[in-house]
């Protein structure tokens, strides 16, 4: 190849550059499998991710506190959309009249799924039991407040007869089933479930004012 000068000079011979030459990479057969697998799982997990926003289910929530022992009504649960909820077993909102009328067996707060798991149907009134309602001054409740399930030794208490025979404390066990507080907040009713033979007894002790209630188990 002759290159030119711009004066009169004659041309010069130069070297001509050889073409450069690209060698072309080749891809290892174990990074285009692995390629292969990543690109595969990506697509796995794409599709768990949608699947898993797709389902969402209208299952039962805890919308006020239930002590233990509490019987269920519609006013403590709410209806609410959850997405996915692997690993969990809600109760779903179809079934709300199935739960209403159950008792909880822990206590349920507020904002969590309720679950079968929290829930029983077994009766506090047992067989060979009576229901007996035993109203009490407030200062002789021995908790702040009696639960459903609580177990209560009732204890007689000495007469205040000079005259009568003195005799030993008789104990009695009773369940209990439910409190209620009278209006001026005074006297508590407390319902008991206890031995159909302890009923006659502990009625009279009531009506002499000469029964004690000790809480021997929280529910």
């Amino acid at each position: 190849m002759s290159v030119a000068t711009r004066d009169d000079t004659p041309p010069v011979d130069a070297p001509i550059a050889p073409p450069r030459v690209v060698r072309q990479r080749r891809m290892r057969p174990g990074l285009l499998g692995l390629a292969v697998l990543l690109i595969a799982l990506g697509g796995l997990g794409s599709a768990f991710a949608v699947t898993s926003v797709r389902a969402t289910g209208s299952y039962l929530a805890v919308a006020r506190t239930v002590e233990v022992g509490g019987v269920l009504s519609a006013d403590d649960l709410v209806s609410v959309q959850v997405a996915g909820g692997q690993g969990l077993e809600p109760v779903p909102s179809g079934q709300l009249a199935d739960v209403i009328g159950m008792r909880a067996a822990v206590s349920l707060t507020p904002g969590t799924l309720l679950t079968m798991a929290q829930l029983t149907d077994d009766p506090l009134l047992g067989p060979g039991q009576q229901q007996l309602a035993l109203g009490l001054r407030a200062a002789q409740v021995p908790a702040p407040k009696l639960r459903p399930g609580d177990e209560v030794l009732l204890v007689s208490t000495p007469s205040e007869d000079r005259s009568a025979p003195a005799g030993g404390a008789t104990r009695f066990t009773a369940t209990v089933i439910d409190t209620t507080s009278t209006d001026d907040r005074d006297e508590v009713v407390v319902y008991l479930a206890l031995a159909v033979r302890d009923v006659p007894a502990v009625v009279a002790l009531a009506a002499q004012d000469r029964i004690a209630l000790v809480l021997t188990k929280a529910a």
